[in-house]
């Protein structure tokens, strides 16, 4: 794909997810575009073998942008980093098509394993801020991670995942992510466990408080009872 080509794509990418562009001439200024050609860049450099110059090249863009995509991942057409900064992809990171990634997350590594150690995200995946996936495992399609979840291991595709470590909270999406954008509107199981737990203690309150009345009352019977 040419400049101009690529430049068109990123365009149509950002003015679909991004309500805050105006111009055209702005997506030059994206991080995301910037460090996307970096990559495209020196992910070739990778597959040739020629990894010092990838990485010079990938550096050079993390220093730039702020967003740093290791040349060995693998990524598909239509990512769009929103901001970017603090944001982190693994050597062996496989991203689909048409994935969204917030600022501040990362998609990394346990440390511990060789081989495939970062996750996959399969298209329309949606990684909100500061959200961190790490190990080898699958996001699947049309899935959504809530804001600052901690993801370890497999996700079903269609699925909602919140919390830490992140859970699956909502299954069977009716919409792909990246046609609402939406961080913030996501079921809270921890809330909704809370406000159980808020509810049974009150119950139990008042349970705890006729039982204090009933033997207030029985104790001043048996006490009249004796006069």
């Amino acid at each position: 794909m040419g400049f101009i080509s690529h430049i068109k794509e990123e365009f149509a990418v950002i003015r679909e997810r991004d309500p805050a562009i105006k111009s055209p001439w702005e997506v030059l200024l994206y991080p995301s575009f910037r460090v996307m050609l970096k990559y495209r860049k020196a992910h070739k450099q990778y597959l040739k073998g020629h990894y010092f110059r990838a990485r010079w090249i990938s550096q050079r863009a993390t220093r730039k942008t702020g967003i740093e995509i290791h040349p060995g991942a693998t990524i598909g057409k239509g990512l769009f980093i929103d901001h970017g900064t603090g944001v982190v992809i693994g050597e062996t990171a496989v991203v689909g098509d048409n994935v969204t990634l917030y600022q501040g997350v990362t998609l990394g590594g346990t440390g511990k394993e060789t081989g495939k150690r970062h996750p996959t995200l399969e298209d329309n995946v949606m990684v909100s801020a500061g959200a961190k996936l790490l190990g080898s495992f699958t996001v699947g399609e049309n899935s959504k991670i809530g804001a600052g979840s901690v993801v370890l291991e497999e996700v079903p595709p269609n699925c909602t995942v919140v919390g830490v470590p992140g859970r699956v909270v909502k299954r069977e999406n009716m919409k792909v992510p990246r046609e609402t954008m939406d961080q913030c509107h996501l079921p809270d199981p921890v809330r909704d466990d809370i406000k159980v737990l808020q509810r049974e203690n009150t119950e139990l309150i008042n349970r705890v408080l006729e039982l204090e009345r009933r033997l207030r009352s029985a104790e001043k019977e048996e006490k009249e009872e004796r006069v």
